[in-house]
């Protein structure tokens, strides 16, 4: 069994200035998205691992690399998400993506060792999702946490799911905060 894909979405947003002010390099964000056929029935099963296992692989290659090449140069930050559809549940989205066969595709291609931070959830067609990102080689890199939002007019109808990797080149634009540890607190 594969997956049934009706589209992939693939896009950069690059922020050149930000505040006013010259962001160098330019921040990059590169998101690649699927549009596929919800593999799971619509009513209720218990497992939902066995099919994940079977697809993960296959839908990380679909995206995973693509988005990784689309960024064209180093990933420091990285993140997925699942819009499903008003027919399935949210578990199905979270199933597809928080599979190590899925996430390790998308891990290996940037380059990173750390946990994909995710966001999954059910909606209509044109809803966005808001992606987390997170350092690829260390999620407590407080200059690299940051959210995108991605939204495809389109997507998802009731039976599919959309599945997204979302890869940016450095930490938010004119971050300055400091790292966790190094700031003061007042008591």
């Amino acid at each position: 069994m594969g997956i049934e894909v009706r589209k992939i979405i693939q896009y950069v947003e690059e922020t050149r200035l930000e505040n006013g002010r010259q962001v160098e390099p330019a921040h990059r964000v590169a998101f690649v998205g699927a549009v596929i056929a919800n593999p799971y029935p619509s009513e209720y099963v218990a497992d939902l691992v066995t099919l994940a296992d079977a697809l993960g692989e296959e839908i990380g290659r679909l995206i995973g690399p693509p988005c990784v090449e689309l960024l064209g140069g180093e990933v420091e930050a990285f993140g997925k998400a699942a819009l499903v559809g008003i027919d399935g549940e949210v578990e199905h989205g979270s199933a597809l993506i928080h599979n190590l066969r899925f996430g390790n595709v998308f891990r290996t291609a940037a380059g990173g060792t750390e946990l994909l931070p995710a966001a999954e959830k059910v909606g209509l067609p044109g809803s966005p999702i808001d992606i987390p990102l997170k350092h690829k080689l260390d999620a407590k890199t407080r200059s690299h946490h940051q959210t995108v939002t991605f939204q495809v007019a389109d997507a998802p109808r009731p039976r599919e799911i959309l599945v997204i990797c979302a890869a940016a080149n450095a930490g938010r634009p004119l971050a300055r905060l400091a790292a966790f540890g190094a700031e003061t607190r007042n008591s």
